[in-house]
């Protein structure tokens, strides 16, 4: 799809030097997505928000041995 945006020649000038007048669209491509992916990861770090009580977690007396803990418990992780 195509769609039509207004820069200020100064942007356009720093585009053209990262990118290349030949790879605008694509270069601008890559940079909207990742900001919508920023953006939709806040969305979900600030749903999140709240979602631990703020006392009674399992770490709370000794946090560096629930650590430990969880690492032997990862199959992922070797000796």
């Amino acid at each position: 799809m195509r769609i039509h945006i207004a820069l200020p020649d100064a942007l356009v000038v720093e585009l053209d030097r990262r990118a290349g007048s030949r790879r605008r669209s694509a270069f601008i491509c890559e940079l909207i997505q990742r900001g919508l992916d920023d953006e939709r990861r806040w969305e979900d770090i600030e749903a999140a928000l709240g979602g631990i009580e703020a006392n009674g977690h399992e770490w709370d007396e000794n946090p560096g041995e629930w650590v430990r803990r969880q690492r032997q418990g990862d199959d992922r992780r070797s000796g």
